[in-house]
């Protein structure tokens, strides 16, 4: 699209990499988790020289959407590989872009380095080490030469099993090789052999074993989401909008297959949680997806007036009922957070609505382990493959959405 304010009121609010280009030559390439805020950026008067120089010299700029921040990066850093846009050396300022190098040491080490690696080029090494933090949440590693002592990040958790005990170098080995799949896009392979240990641990009936690997599993889907060929992004720059189209299809078919109502829409889809410690700060929250896609400007926050702030029950009635109250966009599916007691205590509020007998708003919860969806009359559907991706998805945003609220109260009143 040619480079204008009206041109870029059409892009999406999402994860992404986007290429500035010069006729048929891609000058620069970036990423950003919000492409619309990012590229509208470009158009302010305030740019520096060469990044001015950069956005005066393109004539179109492209944006290709992608599943997660992490899936952008690494996106980002192959076609930076591939096509090697001049602005994306001149625009660092002379410095080296990012690389990231596993040592081929007896506990392989994992470094960055300005010169070359394994993984890479990256041109932000801020997000670098970030996506690298969260990387190291889930399979822990070290970047320090071998010592007499366990290292601090030892005590953390992060560097675990810590090569200066020279203990269980099998399953140090085992982290390492994780990492190196996680950072040639493997995803589904990542998983995939987690699931295979967790079933076997769960077999042996070691279950604590067994939840450390669902919860890595957990939060390995929370940075990122299926693996896609970077191919296929070039080949079909609208892959991510057939992608949530077909989730949607999906999910609206499973639905109609076990449930009375049957769904025509899923234009809106709105999913509530429930966030407190131990009834203090007590806060929910609302976050919708129009036809798949985050509506952040339709997310809302509520504060959990009622003094029992620890029932969850009694939380989501009040939400429910401050719901119908409102004038907003009518839903065409609620997700809550939680079972059949959540499902039909929303449930029993909309029917309240008059024109809930001329539309078909349903509700449904999510549970876990396995993950599933509950219907108000008790029926249960399991969630795999797109329906899982798209249910986990709008979950888990809404989590993180209640919990940002939650942590500010919190602060507030740490703070009174």
């Amino acid at each position: 699209m040619e480079i204008s304010k009206a041109k870029f009121l059409k892009i999406p609010q999402s994860a992404g990499v986007y290429t500035f280009w010069k006729s048929e030559i891609p000058i620069y390439i970036g990423k950003s988790v919000n492409l619309k805020s990012r590229l509208n950026s470009y158009l302010s008067l305030d740019l520096g020289i060469k990044t001015a120089q950069m956005v005066n010299e393109a004539n179109s700029v492209t944006y290709i959407q992608v599943t997660s921040d992490l899936e952008a990066l690494l996106l980002e850093s192959s076609l930076i590989k591939r096509y090697k846009p001049k602005y994306n050396i001149v625009l660092k300022d002379d410095k080296h872009a990012l690389y990231i190098v596993i040592t081929k040491e007896e506990f392989p080490r994992v470094l960055t380095s300005r010169k070359t690696g394994d993984y890479g080029p990256f041109p932000n090494s801020t997000n670098v080490k970030t996506i690298m933090k969260h990387v190291r949440k889930i399979f822990p590693y070290s970047d320090h030469k071998l010592g007499k002592k366990p290292c601090f990040y030892s005590y953390l958790g992060l560097c675990n099993p810590c090569p200066n005990t020279g203990l269980n170098r099998t399953i140090y080995l085992k982290n390492i090789k994780n990492i190196k799949l996680v950072l040639s896009r493997k995803f589904n392979v990542v998983r995939k052999n987690l699931e295979k240990e967790m079933k076997n641990l769960s077999k042996l009936e070691k279950y604590e074993e067994a939840k450390i690997v669902r919860d890595k599993i957990r939060s390995l889907d929370y940075i990122t989401q299926q693996k896609i060929d970077t191919q296929q992004f070039l080949e079909n720059p609208n892959l991510v909008e057939d992608i949530r189209n077909l989730e949607i299809e999906n999910l609206k078919t499973k639905l109609n297959e076990n449930c009375k109502l049957q769904i025509v829409n899923l234009q809106r889809i709105e999913c509530y949680d429930i966030s407190h410690l131990s009834g203090a700060g007590a806060t929910a929250s609302m976050v919708v997806l129009i036809n798949g896609e985050k509506e952040n400007s339709e997310y809302r926050h509520f504060k959990v007036n009622q003094k029992n702030g620890q029932s969850d029950y009694d939380s989501m009635r009040e939400i429910a009922r401050r719901r119908v109250k409102t004038t907003w966009n009518r839903p065409d599916l609620i997700i809550v957070d939680g079972g059949l007691g959540q499902v039909k205590i929303f449930d029993e509020e909309f029917r309240k609505l008059k024109e809930f007998s001329k539309f078909n708003i349903l509700v449904v919860g999510i549970a876990k382990n396995p993950d599933r969806l509950v219907f108000s009359d008790g029926t249960k559907m399991k969630l795999q493959g797109e329906t899982l991706q798209l249910v986990s998805r709008i979950r888990d945003e809404a989590h993180r959405f209640a919990r940002r609220y939650h942590h500010l109260l919190l602060s507030k009143s740490l703070l009174h």
